[in-house]
């Protein structure tokens, strides 16, 4: 049976009334429904900042999302020595970049030192990071709209590579793995490879050329011609532009005396011959160690091609610049001159003003007698000739920083003369 009065619980003023085929609601169910929406936008907003003070929410910035003209450079490394140079060349050149570093080599006060050169909002980030971290390199990868990437970060002192080789392969060999994995995943595809003159290891004869055959004696070069390797098998089917650089003894810092070589102390005792130098005329050690006095060379000592860090960024920059999808360029960067390290030796005297006590001592376990660079191929293709090849000067420039920086970044104390 139908029924057609109302239900015990509805009330009379709750039933919208029909005349005449117009339908007139009751008002009361409007003011509810306004209710509602006011509700429904109160609780939005309240979610929206919620979602906004969560550490997981976001919003997008510069270096999430490519802009045209603009080269989003990932540096890798570049807290230390001569990754936080290039990151200053890069950003004088206004590329944008991003740096990715543990700080277990690297300062932080460099970043902080390039943080105050270039403040404007998107064009310098740093990402403290471990590379052996799968996942947070691919996150950083996720997260940022990389055109391309420079891997500098790596350990890098033959000495403390024969006594804790695999330290290096881990770090050098596995992280760049690791580095090509995430490009990959992401489609960066130019990446521009620090490697070193170790890999060729004690050739028969000089210069070295590119085409001399890679067969390093330490730990060190053999991670980095494993790298090379890896890198090199990966770019043929994957188009990339690569670029590998092997260069040699690095010495210097920036002019402007911005930035400067401040390796940890504890690592001295692997540390460039430069830093030796510079500890022993600060009296931070009693005197200079030479290792080797019996070697092949005419003085006995050891012969390196010495590069100035200036004019190794600059060679970095221009790789950059030439890097061409589907291809790869190796290139040797150096000055085509070899000194010995007794010859390093004075010029260090003589820039530093400071007659340094030295002590001859045995070899170093992994040391190789004489290398030096044949440059003619960097400069016949990338139109790189290394510009600051005077030893004493550059070892001039390093030290101005060194005395004004007594304690490396920590603070900008001028060291009494």
């Amino acid at each position: 049976m139908l029924s057609f009065g109302r239900s015990r619980n509805q009330s009379r003023f709750s039933r919208s009334v029909s005349f005449g085929g117009m339908y007139y609601p009751d008002p009361k169910p409007k003011n509810n429904f306004v209710g509602k929406i006011i509700l429904a936008a109160s609780l939005t907003a309240i979610c929206i900042i919620m979602l906004k003070q969560s550490p997981n929410f976001s919003t997008p910035t510069p270096f999430a999302t490519q802009q045209l003209g603009v080269t989003h450079v990932l540096v890798t490394g570049g807290a230390g020595y001569i990754g936080s140079h290039a990151a200053l060349r890069l950003l004088k050149d206004s590329y944008r970049v991003t740096i990715v570093d543990n700080l277990s080599r690297g300062n932080l006060g460099a970043v902080k030192v390039l943080q105050e050169l270039f403040p404007d909002y998107g064009r310098l980030q740093f990402i403290y990071a471990d590379l052996g971290d799968a996942k947070s390199v691919n996150k950083i990868f996720s997260e940022n709209a990389f055109d391309a990437v420079m891997h500098f970060a790596a350990v890098a002192y033959v000495g403390e590579s024969t006594l804790d080789p695999l330290k290096y392969y881990h770090n050098i060999t596995s992280n760049t793995l690791t580095v090509l994995e995430s490009m990959a995943a992401h489609g960066v595809k130019t990446l521009i490879y620090s490697s070193t003159c170790a890999t060729y290891g004690e050739p028969e004869t000089m210069p070295i050329t590119e085409e001399t055959p890679q067969a390093p004696i330490n730990p060190y070069g053999k991670a980095k011609k494993m790298a090379e390797e890896i890198i090199l098998d990966f770019s043929k089917d994957s188009k990339m532009a690569v670029m590998i650089l092997r260069y040699f003894n690095v010495i210097g810092s920036d002019p402007e005396g911005r930035l400067g070589e401040a390796p940890r102390p504890e690592l001295r005792e692997h540390g460039r011959i430069s830093g030796a130098c510079f500890d022993a005329a600060r009296g931070i050690v009693s005197g200079l160690k030479v290792k080797g006095t019996d070697y092949k060379t005419h003085d006995g000592t050891c012969i390196r091609d010495y590069i100035d860090v200036t004019d190794l960024v600059d060679a970095h920059v221009k790789a950059l610049e030439k890097a061409t999808p589907g291809k790869v360029g190796i290139y040797n960067v150096g000055t085509g001159k070899g000194r010995s390290v007794k010859e390093f030796v004075e010029a260090c005297k003589k820039a530093t003003g400071v007659d340094i006590k030295v002590d001859y001592l045995p070899r170093r376990p992994g040391d190789y007698a004489e290398v030096f660079s044949n440059p003619t191929k960097i400069k016949k293709e990338l139109n790189w000739t290394a510009q600051h090849t005077d030893l004493q000067e550059s070892l001039e420039v390093a030290w101005r920083w060194q005395k004004s920086h007594v304690n490396g970044y920590g603070n900008s104390l001028v060291m009494s003369s």
